[in-house]
């Protein structure tokens, strides 16, 4: 009697998503939802208790989908797109779910947040992003181009935004493993600091450093953003790609700040971010399991910050679409080694993996996050060129 009610409650919660047709399979019986010829079937394999949908439907159909309690028959992209494409009829319990989705700020717990999910290895990381290990949204100028090709363009049209001078001196938040500083070094002769809170990233980049005889352009620290005003340093660049999102809600304009107070008057700083249309707390599955303690901020929230250390905004593009497509190409990498990633972690890690990458590309197509890129300046600055960065 129970498992036919939890049965009855999770398909008539899950009918609710019936914007295209699909089919749900449990214990030989099989459900239709929407209108036409389904284009995937969900097939459980056990029942999802309504009270856990209705908690967080993210969290309980992400971990049944880890947990091999789901399988999808189709392509798990196009599944996760029809979902995601409809996310406003999910629901979460942000009462239940108040220490998961509003965690601490602090620095010793952001560094342990940023830590778990970039210090699980670089060895793993390199099985599906490219050559230039850039974690962060390509840039297609061409149909053809590689993801390899994406990357470098995407460092290029950064560098070439940021109108670098040889000899200027390059802030790097948030570095990663460092390609952009490496090209900025090599193709304009700058002088740049690279600033990360993951040991691995910091090593991989002073290997880097020292592979291409750059020691005498470039360093790189384990830093905090929040320590650069103390550092003493300033800078006449500032860059910072798919960083901010680590900050919290309530530290924009500290981080705004602290931009503001190394960059020198006149200087030029480009914020490369996922962003949303509003603001928002964020998923609770990808709070859990993928970036704990992230929070997506608003173009406006960021637009407004800058305005307050009087940032001049002299360029905003979207990107979300290249996003969209450098998912996928990290999805089809990540399939394409899923047998040596299975040698590092468990299965369950694995279709957590695979479920989040496709899940981020299904929410970039969908328009429920954004790229955005912002070119601004500290004050005003009458001598760079008046040209179109596209």
């Amino acid at each position: 009697m129970l498992k036919a009610l939890e049965e009855k409650g999770m398909v008539k919660f899950l009918s609710k998503f019936d914007d295209y047709p699909f089919r749900i399979r449990f214990e030989g019986k099989e459900y239709l939802v929407g209108e036409g010829e389904p284009t995937f079937t969900v097939d459980f394999k056990k029942a999802i208790p309504v009270s856990d949908l209705l908690t967080s439907t993210s969290i309980a159909l992400g971990e049944a989908y880890m947990n091999g309690d789901i399988e999808i028959e189709g392509n798990l992209y196009n599944a996760l797109d029809h979902f995601l494409g409809q996310m406003g009829k999910f629901s979460t319990d942000s009462v239940a779910l108040k220490k998961l989705i509003h965690t601490s700020t602090s620095k010793k717990n952001q560094a342990k947040e940023v830590t778990s999910h970039y210090d699980i290895g670089n060895d793993f990381y390199k099985l599906w992003l490219d050559e230039t290990m850039s974690y962060s949204c390509a840039y297609f100028k061409n149909e053809d181009d590689t993801l390899y090709q994406a990357q470098v363009n995407k460092v290029d049209y950064i560098l070439h935004k940021l109108c670098l001078k040889e000899g200027m001196s390059l802030l790097d938040i948030g570095c990663g493993w460092g390609f952009l500083l490496i090209e900025a070094a090599k193709k304009y002769k700058i002088k740049g600091t690279g600033i990360t809170l993951s040991h691995e990233q910091y090593d991989e980049f002073k290997r880097r450093i020292s592979a291409q005889g750059l020691e005498d352009y470039l360093t790189v620290e384990l830093m905090d953003y929040r320590d650069l005003p103390s550092s003493g340093k300033t800078f006449d660049r500032v860059v910072s790609v798919g960083m901010v999102e680590h900050v919290g809600r309530e530290n924009y304009q500290l981080f705004m700040d602290s931009v503001s107070k190394v960059l020198k008057d006149g200087g030029v700083f480009l914020l490369h971010f996922i962003s949303a249309l509003k603001e928002h707390p964020g998923d609770a599955w990808i709070k859990k399991y993928i970036f704990p303690g992230g929070v997506v901020p608003s173009l406006r929230e960021m637009i407004y910050c800058a305005a307050e250390d009087n940032f001049h905004t002299l360029d905003v593009e979207n990107l979300r679409l290249h996003y969209n497509r450098t998912l996928l190409c990290w999805e089809k990498n990540y399939k394409e080694h899923i047998e040596e990633a299975r040698k590092m972690f468990d299965e369950k890690f694995l279709r957590m993996w695979d479920l989040y990458l496709s899940a981020c590309a299904a929410t970039f197509h969908n328009g429920i996050i954004d790229l955005h890129q912002i070119l601004m300046t500290k004050g005003i600055n009458n001598d760079l060129p008046m040209v179109r960065w596209y």
